[in-house]
């Protein structure tokens, strides 16, 4: 659990969904037709899940996720998302990358990436994220 300036960062097996989905549409990740009930398996199958939660209201205002290959070597970064308009540039991203970075490292995972979105990239670098040189990310589309 990381607290700071009122926010407190959670790691956690279980929340509310309705919840999560509204992250996620804040974000921009979210597709209607999606079932928000199939986000307590996304929650469980994660290899850590953090929530911020503003303290005042009790109210999560961000989140984020790693998902590995079961804690042996690799993890990636998902799905970080802080509400906006009061919420970003308070430090609360850095919080939650923070959270799950420590989770990592505690359980041995080093090698830890992430596909970071236009724009984002100077926060990821001021955590120590560096561009892969040599490297494309890539994302398969299946054929229609």
């Amino acid at each position: 659990m990381t607290e700071e300036a009122g926010i407190e960062v959670r790691l956690v097996n279980v929340w509310d969904v309705e919840t999560i989905a509204d992250l996620y549409r804040a974000g921009g990740w979210w597709d209607e037709r999606w079932d928000p009930a199939d986000l307590t398996a996304l929650i469980e199958g994660s290899f850590a899940f953090v929530v911020a939660v503003d303290r005042t209201t009790g109210k999560a205002v961000g989140m984020g996720r790693v998902i590995s290959d079961g804690g042996v070597s690799d993890g990636y970064v998902q799905d970080l998302v802080v509400l906006p308009p009061g919420y970003r540039g308070h430090g609360i991203g850095t919080m939650i990358l923070s959270a799950l970075l420590d989770y990592c490292t505690a359980k041995g995972v080093a090698w830890v990436a992430l596909v970071a979105e236009p724009g984002t990239e100077p926060f990821y670098t001021a955590l120590g994220f560096r561009r892969m040189e040599g490297h494309t990310p890539m994302r398969w589309y299946p054929q229609d």
